[in-house]
């Protein structure tokens, strides 16, 4: 097996990436330019559902899912087919709940709804939240699947790295959110090329779909239905189904860097049609994954490669797969590695895009005494370029956290869950007021990020991760074939922190031990409870009020009178919440 790429496999990842900054030129100069900020940032809410819809399955699948989906299979089973069940429900409830209220708003930025809706200081800790949860995954998401494949591939890790970065800038610099959705959708097909060409070359070098599936039923790997209602098993149809849903829940309903696409959109129609269009990307994306996984399976059953000390780490599995199986084929080792780096470009640009979204919205332009669209446009453009170019630092550093990254690999639940607490506590509760949300948010994060924290110090024993055997029967030369899968964590990339020695207490062996899925509900549960409970005790409230304005919400949601035109700050403000403007204004 060759560890290099041949002239063709660089040929065709340089192509990826060429045609990725051509867009960005294109786009900085069709119709005009992005000369203003709704240009630039917005599209000017032109766009449509085709291109939108895969934009959001590009951004929704990272590298990631590239690397990590199919190891997940390969060590715990098919059972990671069940999130198509929480995808489902994601995109109902983001289409029916949250997009319609962003949407008739006609927000940039989805922290302008927390000041409407409460006050100046919550959408500030909302803003700053985001953005440092942002910069920190950016960081680990160039530089965590660049290392898997230099160290299988033997592929530059710098120069994809600085590469990765350099390109998103690009065209995020230059042609805005339409050279990002543009560039998603080649990315898309990009990234289904990849996992076909392995699916393909699996099951003709395995003798068909069926030996692998047939495999992967002898070993264990389509186990779907467990059903144990217990929240400290890492895999269940429970956890997948309802944790599933609470952690996407606050990527596609309330996080910028989704919600900016179907914003985007020309109507609202448009919008919804989007989401679900995107749906049908999701499920054949991570179909494919599953397979790729069950190939790894069928090819490595007897003789796993980490196990045999072949790799190094469960995250270079697939790398290893695509050089040793496709290296007779000329450029197919460079279409996988394009594949994933396409998951990385669609996940950094959305990325950066958002955070220039954010910062301009609600840092930039409260400041200044009424801008013109050309210098907002020029802030968003230059705010892009600082980001892109603090991702590739991100990446420089997240070379030299350790077993830290493994933490921040979790700072979508941790961050995200209480986030899409507060959204929820504006959006559904009427009676829900700025003192209350902001105690809810608070209290919400610590435990989150206590709970989160935890787990990296003390994972879960064994029993509660369940992975599946494998086996060195028919390796030729092994090393090291008793290694422990449990002291990796839930996340594909990154070691915990070392902690094997340390005592376990029952609150290590449960508080700690709580699924990685439920981290995102929890935090979004405790937000809107407290906040729910102290918007009670600080605020004056009658129950015949309370009752009449809930009843009306759900309604008043799918109101379809644009808002965002004549709307000003404050005007969602106090004590009726969000349906006291959109019933009287």
């Amino acid at each position: 097996m060759s560890d290099t790429f041949s002239a063709w496999d660089y040929v065709v990842f340089w192509g990826v990436q060429l045609l990725s900054a051509a867009l960005g030129v294109y786009y900085a100069f069709a119709d005009g330019g992005r000369s203003t900020e709704a240009d630039f940032l917005m599209a000017r809410r032109g766009l449509t559902a085709a291109p939108v819809s895969l934009s959001l399955a590009a951004s929704f699948m990272s590298a990631v899912t590239v690397l990590g989906t199919p190891v997940e299979v390969y060590r715990f089973g098919a059972a990671f087919l069940l999130f198509g069940v929480a995808y489902a429900l994601v995109v109902i409830i983001t289409s029916e709940i949250y997009m319609p209220v962003f949407y008739r708003l006609g927000v940039t930025s989805t922290f302008e709804y927390l000041e409407l809706r409460f006050n100046k200081q919550v959408r500030l800790v909302g803003t700053v939240l985001f953005i440092v949860q942002t910069i920190l995954y950016i960081g680990i998401g160039i530089y965590a699947p660049a290392l898997a494949l230099n160290q299988v591939t033997g592929f530059e890790l710098w120069g994809s790295v600085v590469t990765t970065g350099i390109v998103c800038t690009f065209y995020c610099s230059l042609g805005g959110l339409k050279a990002v959705v543009w560039t998603d959708v080649i990315n898309t097909f990009i990234m289904v090329a990849g996992f076909s060409s392995i699916i393909i070359q699996t099951s003709n070098l395995q003798g068909g779909l069926k030996t692998i599936v047939r495999h992967a039923e002898e070993g264990g790997r389509l186990r779907f239905w467990d059903f144990n209602p217990s929240p400290l098993q890492r895999h269940t149809f429970w956890t997948i189904t309802i944790g599933g849903t609470f952690t996407w829940t606050g990527i596609y309903g309330v996080n910028q860097f989704q919600v900016q696409r179907y914003l985007a959109c020309k109507t609202r129609f448009q919008a919804k049609l989007a989401l679900y269009l995107n749906l049908l990307g999701l499920w054949v994306i991570l179909t494919c994954a599953v397979l790729c996984g069950l190939g790894l399976y069928s090819m490595y059953r007897n003789c796993d490669p980490w196990t045999s000390h072949k790799v190094s780490a469960p995250d270079q599995l697939m790398p290893y797969l695509a050089v040793e199986i496709l290296s007779d084929s000329p450029g197919l080792p460079g279409l996988f590695v394009a594949c994933a780096y396409s998951g990385t470009l669609s996940t950094v640009s959305s990325s950066i895009s958002a955070l220039a979204a954010v910062t301009v919205e609600d840092l930039i332009k409260p400041h200044l005494n009424s801008p013109s669209q050309k210098t907002l446009s020029l802030f968003s453009k230059g705010t892009s370029l600082f980001y892109g170019i603090l991702c590739i630092g991100m990446a420089a550093l997240a070379s030299l956290m350790g077993g830290l990254l493994q933490a921040v690999l979790s700072i979508f639940g941790m961050i995200g869950g209480p986030l899409l607490g507060l959204f929820t506590l504006g959006i559904l509760n009427p009676f829900a007021n700025s003192l209350g949300s902001f105690i809810g948010l608070i209290v919400g994060f610590t435990i989150s990020m206590w709970i989160g924290i935890g787990a990296q110090f003390y994972p879960p024993p064994p029993e509660r991760t369940l992975p599946l055997p494998l086996s060195v029967a028919n390796c030729t030369v092994t090393r090291n074939t008793h290694l422990d899968w449990t002291k990796f964590p839930e996340h594909p990339f990154l070691r915990p922190w070392k902690t094997s020695d340390l005592k376990r207490t029952p609150v290590v062996d449960n508080l700690y031990s709580i699924s990685y899925l439920y981290l995102s509900a929890l935090g979004t549960l405790i937000t809107v409870f407290v906040g729910t409970v102290f918007s009670l005790l600080t605020g004056t409230y009658s129950l015949n009020v309370i009752l009449s304005n809930i009843s009306i919400t759900a309604f008043e949601i799918h109101h379809d009178e644009p808002l965002w035109k004549t709307l000003k700050t404050g005007e969602i403000s106090g004590t009726m919440g969000l349906v006291e403007p959109l019933v009287f204004h």
